[in-house]
C-alpha cells in the first residue's frame, strides 16, 4: 500500500515532495541585527537531508521591535536576504521545499530567551548589554502576569505594520523561498487583535468580530500584493484560546474562510497563547500526542481548505493515520524534528514495503544497507561492496 504521508502535495504551483514539514521553531541564534548565520544553514539544511519535504525557517520578525529576544531572526531589512538565500538554495538543492515564516511578537517582544527565564527585559538585562525596548500591541494590556504594558498601536501605526508585512514577503521571495507562513497565533501581535480577550479597542480594529479580523485580513491582502501568485501562503492560527470568552473553533473557521478569499491557501492549526508566556500556559493537563489534530480536522472541514496539523506528533504511523483519515493535509514536527533530524528518512523506511534504505541519500544509504546485511547474514560475501567482492580471497579458517 502506498503511503499517504510520503505522497506529494501541491499548493498553487508548488509541489511538496511529501507531507512531512519542519515546523518553524525559534532557535535564538541570530545576530543582534537579525541576520541568520551558518549555524542556521546547518540547522535547517540537515532537515532537508533528512527527507522533510518542506523546511520552514523560524519566525522572521518584520520589525526590529517585533522580536521576542535580541537573538531572534529578522526580515525587516534587505541586508537579511543574502544569508537567507544561501539557506533556501541549500534546502532546495537537497530535494526539499524552502519555506519561511514571518511574524511580529507584539506584546511578547523585549523578553529574555526561554532558557534565561522568558521574562521581560529589565535593568539587570540592560547591565548585561540588552536593555528593554518599547513594545506594541493591539491594546495597552500586558500579555502575561508581570509583563510590561505595551503601547496600543494607533490606526495609522497599524497601517505601517501591514506595510512591513508586505515588504517582508517581498524580501522572502527575493531570498528564494517557495512557501510563506504568517505567525498569527500564540498571543503574538496578530493574535492579540483577533482574540476578544486581548482586544479592547473601540475603533476599526476592535469590538465586533469583523473589526477584530480586519488586521489579519489586511495583512493577507498585503502579502498577496508582494508574494507571487504561483506561491502559497499559510496562516498559523491559535484556533481556540482555551479560555472562557476567547476564540472558539467557529470563530477560526469564519476567519479561515475570509483568509481563503484573500489568497491564503492553508491553515497551520495551533492553539493557546493568550494570557500567558507561551502556548502551553492555557492547557489544563499535559498534552498528549496529536492533541491539536482535531482543530486541523475541524478547520479543514468547516473552511474547506487544506490544513497543517501540529502538536506532539511523534511516530510515522501516527502521522500516516492523520493524513489517511483526512484530518489534515500536512504534518508539522518541531521538537520531534530536533530529536531526530532524520525522521523523514526513518518514516520512508518504516512505511515503504521492504523497509530498505533505498529512499536515503546514496552516500548514507549504502553504508546502512551494508550494516543491515552484516546483522542479518553470517556469510562475508553478503557484506562486500563493489565488483572486487566476488574475487576476494577466501579467509583462512580458524
Amino acid at each position: 500500500m502506498t503511503s499517504k504521508l510520503l505522497s506529494p502535495f501541491k499548493l498553487r504551483e508548488v509541489e511538496l515532495p511529501n507531507r512531512i514539514v519542519v515546523s518553524p521553531m525559534q532557535m535564538y541564534m541570530a545576530k543582534e541585527n537579525g541576520e541568520c548565520t551558518d549555524w542556521h544553514l546547518v540547522h535547517l539544511g540537515k532537515f532537508a537531508v533528512g527527507n522533510f519535504g518542506t523546511v520552514f525557517t523560524e519566525v522572521l520578525c518584520v520589525e526590529a521591535r517585533g522580536r521576542s529576544t535580541y537573538s531572534d531572526a529578522g526580515i525587516w531589512s534587505d541586508e537579511h536576504i543574502p544569508m537567507l538565500k544561501k539557506i533556501a538554495n541549500f534546502i532546495r538543492s537537497n530535494g526539499s521545499v524552502p519555506a519561511v515564516q514571518i511574524g511580529h511578537c507584539g506584546p511578547k517582544s523585549s523578553r529574555q530567551r526561554p532558557y534565561d527565564g522568558l521574562q521581560p527585559l529589565s535593568s539587570k538585562d540592560a547591565n548585561k548589554g540588552e536593555p528593554p525596548w518599547e513594545i506594541v500591541s493591539c491594546s495597552a494590556e500586558p500579555a502575561a502576569p508581570g509583563y510590561a504594558a505595551p503601547h496600543a498601536l494607533t490606526e495609522s501605526e497599524v497601517g505601517e505594520v501591514v506595510l512591513a508585512f508586505g515588504q517582508a514577503a517581498r524580501r522572502c521571495n527575493l531570498a528564494g523561498f517557495e512557501v510563506l507562513d504568517v505567525h498569527a497565533a500564540h498571543g503574538y501581535l496578530i493574535h492579540s487583535f483577533l482574540s476578544p480577550i486581548s482586544n479592547n479597542r473601540h475603533d476599526l480594529y476592535g469590538g465586533n468580530k469583523t473589526n477584530r479580523m480586519r488586521f489579519a485580513l489586511e495583512i493577507a491582502e498585503a502579502l498577496r500584493r508582494n508574494w507571487p501568485d504561483e506561491k502559497p501562503i499559510l496562516f498559523r492560527l491559535s484556533c481556540i484560546d482555551r479560555f472562557e470568552g476567547g476564540l472558539e473553533i467557529g470563530d477560526t473557521i469564519e476567519l479561515s474562510r475570509e483568509l481563503k478569499k484573500r489568497g491564503v491557501d492553508a491553515i497551520d492549526c495551533s492553539s493557546g497563547g493568550i494570557k500567558g508566556p507561551n502556548s502551553l500556559f492555557s492547557l489544563a493537563e499535559p498534552p498528549t500526542p496529536g492533541y491539536q489534530v482535531p482543530l486541523a480536522a475541524a478547520i479543514r472541514d468547516g473552511a474547506e481548505m487544506p490544513t497543517m496539523a501540529v502538536g506532539m506528533i511523534m511516530t510515522p504511523a501516527h502521522a500516516e493515520e492523520i493524513i489517511s483519515d483526512g484530518s489534515a493535509d500536512l504534518i508539522a514536527l518541531g521538537r520531534e524534528a530536533l530529536f531526530n533530524p532524520h525522521w523523514g528518512l526513518h518514516a520512508a523506511k518504516l512505511l515503504n514495503e521492504g523497509q530498505t534504505f533505498d529512499d536515503w541519500p546514496p552516500n548514507m544509504g549504502w553504508w546502512l544497507e551494508v550494516r543491515q546485511r552484516m546483522l542479518s547474514s553470517t556469510d562475508p560475501k553478503d557484506w562486500r561492496i563493489g565488483p572486487a567482492a566476488a574475487n576476494a580471497p577466501k579467509r583462512a579458517q580458524p
